[in-house]
């Protein structure tokens, strides 16, 4: 249906390539022309002015579920006005004791336009959808829970 495409350039730039020596920083470009230094996480050595894959991850997630989150809200004619989160991810050892992002953690909230009244129930049922049909958390075996209000 679609590609997507990211390019990842590391260079050297220590003299030592020891564990505790070698750089982590690289850069991500992607085809629009936008790049983002890239690092391990600090706990890895990294560089913490640096976005880390384990961050990407839990941003890519919570990104794509605001945006099927908001592509349902325009179908049904809600309109939103802002919409924020802060996702958590969760590292640990899975079932094959492996260390993994194992949950991820979402915490958005919608601000609708005036005179737009969402329940409860509604809204619930909205980011369950939403969920269901994003394409990051459908391609991920990561439990992502959704802390709606």
């Amino acid at each position: 249906m679609s590609e997507h495409v990211a390019e990842i350039v590391w260079k050297r730039e220590t003299e030592s390539f020891a564990y505790d020596h070698y750089n982590r920083g690289h850069e991500w470009s992607f085809d629009a022309g936008v790049t983002v230094p890239g690092s391990a996480a600090p706990a890895y050595k990294g560089d913490a002015d640096r976005v880390d894959p384990e961050e990407a991850f839990v941003a890519s997630l919570s990104s794509c579920h605001m945006l099927t989150f908001l592509a349902i809200a325009a179908k049904k004619k809600l309109v939103v006005d802002a919409y924020a989160d802060r996702a958590v991810g969760h590292m640990d050892k899975n079932a094959e004791g492996k260390i993994a992002v194992t949950s991820v953690d979402l915490h958005p909230h919608v601000t609708f336009a005036p005179g737009v009244e969402v329940d409860a129930a509604t809204l619930k049922k909205m980011h369950h959808d939403a969920h269901e049909h994003c394409f990051i958390a459908n391609s991920v075996k990561t439990l992502i829970i959704v802390h709606s209000k």
